[in-house]
This record gives C-alpha cells, sequence and structure tokens, in this order.
C-alpha cells in the first residue's frame, strides 16, 4: 500500500517536472532562509548564513563588572563566546532565564578570526524563506542593530544587522 502512494507521489512529480513546473531557466528572485527568535517581547531574525547553530541553555561564567547587556560568557566545543541579551533594554522579568542560545558568527580574514557571539532567546520560533532581498521597512530608530523587518506569520520580526549589533553590545574578544 505504502508502494503505490509513493509511486503515486513520484509520478506527480515527474509530471510536475515534464509540464515546466520546475524549470530550471526561471527567472525567480533567490530565496532567503531567516531564522526567526523571540527575546523578551520581540521578535529577531538573523540570516541562516550568519547563525552557527542554536544551543541550549549553556552553563554561563559571570564575568565582573561587566555591561548588563552581557550575561556572561560560556565554552562551546573548546571556543569561548560571549553571551548577550539584547532584551535587556525592555526589562527582561527577574529571574526568568531565557531557553536557548543562536550563535551568531561575524566572519573574520581567517576561520580563527571568525567572532562568535551568543544571542540569549526565549523562544526559537523556526525559520522563514523570503524572496526579498532587503526587508520590508526599516527598523525602529531606537533599534541601532536591527536593519528593517520582515513579515512572518502577520507579525514583524527584526532583522538583525550582525555589525551594527556589536557596535551598539560591545563584547570582548576573546
Amino acid at each position: 500500500m505504502a508502494d503505490e502512494s509513493q509511486q503515486e507521489l513520484l509520478a506527480a512529480e515527474a509530471e510536475a517536472f515534464e509540464g515546466g513546473e520546475y524549470a530550471p531557466g526561471e527567472d525567480r528572485a533567490p530565496e532567503r532562509l531567516y531564522c526567526v527568535f523571540r527575546a523578551g517581547r520581540e521578535r529577531f531574525c538573523l540570516s541562516v548564513l550568519d547563525i552557527e547553530e542554536v544551543v541550549d541553555w549553556p552553563i554561563l561564567t559571570r564575568i565582573p563588572l561587566a555591561p548588563a547587556f552581557l550575561m556572561g560568557i560560556f565554552n562551546l566545543r573548546g571556543t569561548i563566546v560571549p553571551l548577550v541579551d539584547i532584551a535587556v533594554t525592555e526589562g527582561r522579568r527577574p529571574g526568568l532565564l531565557p531557553k536557548h542560545v543562536v550563535v551568531a558568527v561575524l566572519p573574520g580574514e581567517g576561520h580563527q578570526d571568525a567572532l562568535r557571539l551568543g544571542i540569549a532567546s526565549d523562544e526559537v520560533i523556526g525559520t522563514y524563506s523570503v524572496s526579498e532581498d532587503v526587508p520590508l521597512e526599516e527598523g525602529p530608530k531606537d533599534m541601532p542593530h536591527c536593519r528593517g523587518m520582515l513579515r512572518h506569520e502577520d507579525r514583524l520580526a527584526l532583522a538583525l544587522d550582525l555589525r551594527r549589533l556589536i557596535e551598539v553590545f560591545p563584547v570582548p574578544v576573546l
């Protein structure tokens, strides 16, 4: 029974390919894939090309006299990664720790020069593909680390710019 349904599915895909639905020369805008996550009350997104991985909440080492946004550092398979909380401006509820860390990579000159940065996330919503190269609108003026907004599930997600994020939330290079 399962073989018949698989054969029907393959036959339908073959017909669609022959019918030109999967035409290779088609002029379509390239799709970009974004990871959408929530930090505090806001939804943010980053290009999946900027994300190394998403991990569960790690064991943190606090840094004495660090700014409020720097939650600490953690070890990611031998690499020390600073962890920032971009929701610190919203007044995250005390005692309520985020659940995930989105590890973003800002490429450098070589593999060793790449800067890894952990971003505290309360919820990872998933991935979302868009065909536009640019975000829907400009980002809010009070959030210089956002380069724009993307529409996601009838909501807006703020698109983060990693270079601006590091300027707004400067972290020590470890």
